[in-house]
């Protein structure tokens, strides 16, 4: 199993060798580039989107990214010939090692302190319903057909961190369905259930991701961090441990510049602008 070299800073400057990366201003995005097979992901590029999410939680000029496939699909999961295949023929070590190792792309995401805005037109199955599910916002089109297809290939659907995650989103009985049956959830039902935040066309989707990453880079750095850690954090709270946890929280947040530009912008009657301190 071959990892991908490790990502050096600035994630600007690095040059992806299976996926495309590309930065603009505070946003990066990252493009599953596979097209022709509806971007289907190797044992190479789970490896290199872990460590591109690894380095941008380092990279402190990024503050918002945005995931997409090429060509009309989102990923349609592991590549069957590529990763299904060698894995029949793995010991029990060999096939642990494989199941951390893709693991470790949602850890990745997850710890990323920059939200995570993920563009999903066509198909998202597998692997690739996994990452959107990682994501902290998804918007998808009409078009989009999401499936966590883990048992129709003999697995159960506890693929990483499915069973922990989904049901945050969407419920714990609509999770199941989804996750007992492998069954597609269509992009409109999709957002009906929270899965999308909301819908675009497959023109748009893309360019109103990047509207929407432009917009949260454009907020308090710190203070998005700290959101998007607590949401994380705070599910296997009570509410008591949330709300002193969230005290301490936004207490910290107070103590950041940004806090106080807001305030004389608020005092000044005009937009705040957030500079990341």
């Amino acid at each position: 199993m071959t990892s991908a070299n490790p990502v050096t800073l600035p994630l600007s400057g690095y040059a992806a060798q299976h996926v495309r990366l590309a930065a603009a201003g505070a946003v990066a995005t990252i493009t599953l580039d596979r097209p022709d097979r509806k971007n289907p992901l190797t044992f190479e590029s789970y490896a290199e989107l872990a460590n591109i999410f690894r380095a941008a939680a380092r990279d402190k000029s990024v503050k918002a990214i945005v995931i997409i496939g090429a060509g009309g699909n989102f990923c349609s999961g592991g590549d069957v010939f590529e990763i299904i295949k060698p894995l029949t023929e793995m010991d029990t070590t060999g096939l642990l090692d494989f199941t951390r190792m893709t693991g470790e792309l949602v850890k990745s995401m997850r710890a990323a302190p920059q939200p995570i805005v993920a563009a999903v037109d066509g198909v998202c199955a597998g692997a690739g319903a996994i990452m959107a599910m990682a994501s902290d916002i998804r918007i998808g089109t009409p078009n989009a057909k999401v499936a966590f297809l883990f048992n129709r290939v003999g697995l159960g659907g506890c693929d990483m961190g499915a069973c922990a995650i989904l049901p945050r989103i969407i419920g714990q009985g609509r999770a199941a369905e989804l996750l007992f049956t492998g069954r597609v959830l269509g992009g409109e039902e999709a957002e009906r259930w929270g899965f999308f935040n909301r819908l675009s066309t497959p023109a748009n989707v893309l360019a109103d991701a990047n509207t929407l990453a432009t917009e949260l880079a454009a907020g308090p750095t710190f203070g998005n961090s700290m959101t998007k850690r607590m949401l994380e954090m705070e599910w296997a709270m009570s509410v008591e441990t949330a709300i002193e946890a969230e005290a301490v929280a936004q207490a910290l947040c107070m103590e950041t510049e940004d806090f106080v530009r807001a305030y004389r912008a608020f005092a000044d009657k005009r937009k705040p602008v957030f500079e990341g301190n």
